[in-house]
């Protein structure tokens, strides 16, 4: 398969929100999408039924919001999922939304500035039809950039993220069937390899590591947490941190895991749970299981993974704990 056409209508669905009114987007929907549309979005959205309840809760708010919305796009390919109950064909696009922040979204103040969203977004093409949609996107990132601070601090690195180093994340072209399969093939080592950790030291998670990432790696994780670079700072600055402020750890499952070239990622409802224990992020310790909604891409160079662009519901996760992170930043900035 070379999903040429699945690809070809996320692309012009894409393009047609952006060059559309506002009042016109229930239009591009109905075109492009199923009315039955499955949508899922990281909180305070979670899941939506139906493509015009979707265009009239997200959309539509959120163009009316950001002036001259434009899709930034760093990251582009498809395949098929194989994972059963979800099998077909999706199409995955991940980067930023770029508008001017002219009007509130969500109660969070405008800044009348250009402001960007990080999102990355599957859409599952069945019959000429968007029919399911997992859509995650960074708000405590774009609070950070109005100057406001939803999280006391991250043990890595606040930035505007980039996209592959190589500069080469957007296949609209056919790619090679045996490259996609190198991908997705290290990418499940890795993910059985986290699946299995129990006690560790710094010295065997860094060993851990090193057996499905480049020495040079690179993981671009959600605001409260943070961009961090090379396996010894991410071991120290993110899965150290990770491993030992939480306990009971429990893999859900995916819902799509693909690969195509060197590109390739995966989404759950949620991943995993656990129980934040020892203040994870600076914030309260709990006895109470907590949700996990992840979206993770990767880049393969060679035989290892060399990138990795984190999409967590930290909102989500934080809100089943008894902390409203959205909220509670919004009261304080309006004191």
């Amino acid at each position: 398969m070379n999903f040429q056409s699945e690809k070809k209508l996320v692309q012009n669905f894409y393009k047609a929100i952006e060059i559309s009114a506002i009042q016109d987007i229930p239009s591009v929907f109905s075109k492009y999408c199923s009315d039955k549309l499955l949508w899922r979005g990281f909180y305070p959205f979670n899941m939506i039924r139906g493509s015009e309840k979707v265009c009239k809760t997200f959309w539509q708010p959120l163009l009316k919001s950001f002036t001259k919305c434009q899709r930034r796009e760093d990251i582009f390919f498809a395949g098929f999922n194989e994972i059963k109950g979800h099998e077909g064909v999706w199409v995955v696009s991940m980067g930023h939304l770029m508008g001017l922040f002219d009007d509130s979204w969500l109660e969070i103040p405008a800044s009348q500035k250009l402001t960007m969203l990080r999102y990355c977004e599957f859409n599952k093409i069945e019959e000429g039809k968007i029919i399911e949609t997992a859509m995650f996107f960074d708000i405590p990132h774009l609070m950070s950039q109005t100057e406001i601070k939803p999280f006391i601090s991250q043990t890595a690195a606040h930035l505007v993220q980039p996209g592959p180093k190589t500069h080469d994340g957007l296949l609209l072209k056919n790619q090679d069937h045996k490259e996609g399969k190198k991908t997705l093939n290290i990418i499940e080592k890795m993910v059985n390899d986290v699946n299995e950790w129990q006690n560790f030291d710094q010295k065997s998670l860094k060993d851990e590591l090193k057996q499905s990432w480049n020495d040079d790696m690179i993981w671009w994780g959600p605001e409260g947490i943070g961009a961090t670079y090379t396996i010894e700072r991410y071991a120290l600055q993110h899965s150290g941190p990770f491993r030992t402020g939480s306990k009971d750890r429990k893999f859900i499952g995916h819902i799509c895991r693909i690969a195509e070239g060197n590109y390739g990622g995966f989404f759950g409802w949620p991943n995993l749970t656990l129980i934040p224990t020892r203040g994870f992020m600076n914030l309260p310790s709990s006895q109470i299981p907590g949700e996990m909604r992840v979206i993770d891409i990767y880049r393969r160079e060679n035989s290892k993974l060399s990138e990795n662009w984190v999409f967590i519901d930290l909102l989500h996760f934080w809100k089943m704990q008894g902390v409203d992170i959205l909220e509670n930043t919004l009261i304080k900035k309006n004191k």
